[in-house]
Formats: structure tokens, sequence, C-alpha cells
């Protein structure tokens, strides 16, 4: 059974026999996508993890791209009356946009396990462990003899818009060069299954032989790396034309480590 973000209201925290629980299949998977408190901001969907695999994609509250203004919203790219539907309740119905996405994606929607959303931007719950992350929707049952522990939270961030799907990357950059500059710092990687968009790695003061950590979510598998692409740029007109550089850069998959 896949649970597309329960219902909140009149559910949450009720007895198991009048909700979706993990003893009403073999195999319960659940995606929630809208379980901020009803009251104030009206999330609809719940937050409790009741299924064997619970995945939070962006943290389960607040999905990217949901913010858009009304307008665009309505007048989407899907027409009128699926814009309206997402102007009313779009974060609760990502939940069956991320899931139609996975079976496009059978290798995309990695979920980390993590103890929260916040604790997922860290290295404690990357890469995946040595048995794999579980895919988040069609493909959750491939991880059915996998699970040792009575609830497991999985954690991933996905894209604002139709093709949801990102992979992972951990980006770490040591700096060269002969001064401090303020300004940011940005990597591309290239692969042999295809490229990504320039990723911002630090922003603000750029000091040689420091390192660097960030996180990628590439909206394409990579694949091998083949390539990395390293961009630098400083925020004010500077006369002395400073020289900054990467003496190494480390590129780790959250697949495979």
């Amino acid at each position: 059974l896949s649970g597309l973000d329960p219902a909140q209201p009149y559910f949450q925290d009720t007895p198991i026999e009048v909700r979706l629980d993990k003893s009403d299949a073999e195999f319960v998977d659940v995606i929630h996508t809208d379980s901020a408190p009803t009251i104030p901001y009206l999330g609809f969907g719940m937050s409790t993890a009741i299924g064997h695999l619970d995945f939070y994609p962006n943290g389960g509250q607040q999905m990217p791209g949901c913010g858009k203004n009304p307008v665009s919203q309505i007048v989407d790219l899907d027409g009128i009356w699926e814009g309206t539907r997402d102007f009313v309740a779009c974060n609760h119905l990502r939940s069956y946009k991320y899931y139609s996405d996975s079976i496009i994606y059978p290798d995309g929607f990695l979920g980390y396990s993590c103890a929260s959303y916040d604790v997922f931007d860290t290295d404690t719950c990357f890469p995946c462990p040595q048995e794999g992350c579980p895919n988040m929707g069609h493909f959750a049952d491939k991880f059915k003899g996998k699970i040792k522990t009575d609830f497991l939270k999985l954690y991933l961030n996905t894209g604002e818009a139709k093709d949801f799907a990102l992979w992972r990357y951990k980006v770490t950059v040591t700096l060269s060069g002969k001064s401090k500059v303020k300004g940011y710092a940005n990597i591309a990687l290239y692969g042999s299954s295809g490229n990504t968009r320039q990723h911002q790695i630090v922003k603000g003061t750029l000091r040689p032989d420091n390192t660097y950590t960030s996180f990628i979510d590439a909206e394409v598998n990579i694949g091998t790396v083949t390539k990395v692409k390293f961009l630098w740029n400083n925020n004010q007109l500077n006369p002395t034309f400073p020289k900054l550089g990467a003496a190494t850069i480390t590129v780790e998959s959250g697949e495979n480590g």
C-alpha cells in the first residue's frame, strides 16, 4: 500500500483501526508532502510516521514551487483546472505527482534515513548505507526485505516542477590563491550520463587553502564523473585582479559513496 499524503484532519493520532497503518498490508510506504499543522498552516497531510517507510520530501511540509503567485499557478502549464487545484492544495497534491514521476525514474527519489530534515543537510545521513537507500514512490517495495527498524523516516529534496527527481552529490573544494576575496564559487558536474547546471558551493569570504563542502541536488544522474567545472566571481571591482583556483575538488555520489 502506498499512502499519498494521508489526511491529517480527523485522522492524526487516532487509533490504527480508523487510519492508514503499517499493519494494513505486508508493505506500507508513505509520502508526506503537506504535514504542517492544520492550524494555522492548513496542512492537509499527516506528519506521523505510520508505514514501514515514511518519506518526507523537502522536509514534508512546504514543497518547492508551491509558493508561486496565484495567477501563475492557476494559469498553469497543465491547464486552468489543474492550476486551480494546485493553488488550493499544492503541497497536498505534490504526493501523487512525485509518485507518477517516480515511475519514469526508477533510480531517482532516493530517501536518506535521518533523524530530521535539519540533520539531512549534514554528513550524518550521507551517503547511502551499505544496503542502499529506498526509492520514494513506485519502486519503494524494492527495499522490502532490508528494513531493520520499526519506523524508517527518509528525507530527500525534489525539483520545483516536473521533472521532480534530483540526485544528491557531496562536493568538497579546497581553494588556492594568494589572498582572500569576497564573492562566490560555483561548480558544474559533467558525467557519462549527463551534465548539471552550475551550483553554488560557497558565498562570502573565499580564503585560499580553506576547504568548503556543499551538497548538490542535481537535476540529472551524471553517472561516472568525467569533468568538473569550477567558476568563481568576486562581488566588487578589485583593481588588483585577484586570482583564485581550486587545488582539489572531491565529488561523492549519495547513491554509492
